[in-house]
């Protein structure tokens, strides 16, 4: 499994629930967590079956921005 991070403007709950649907799709169920702690929202994925710009153009889709920090 390969592991990225993203620097997003994910900020709240709701923007969790509006990202949910796309990053399900996208990398699948339980293979991301977001950490609104902390100052930079980390995006974390797991996954094998995608790569860093799939996962910022799926964020895109819905109106977030993503920069992969590995």
């Amino acid at each position: 499994m390969k592991k990225y991070q993203f620097e997003t403007n994910i900020m709240c709950g709701s923007c969790i629930a509006k990202v949910t649907p796309v990053l399900n799709e996208t990398v699948g169920e339980n293979r991301w967590q977001m950490d609104i702690k902390d100052p930079k929202r980390i995006l974390t994925v797991t996954s094998e079956d995608v790569n860093e710009s799939e996962v910022i153009k799926a964020l895109e889709k819905v109106g977030y921005k993503a920069e992969g920090i590995n």
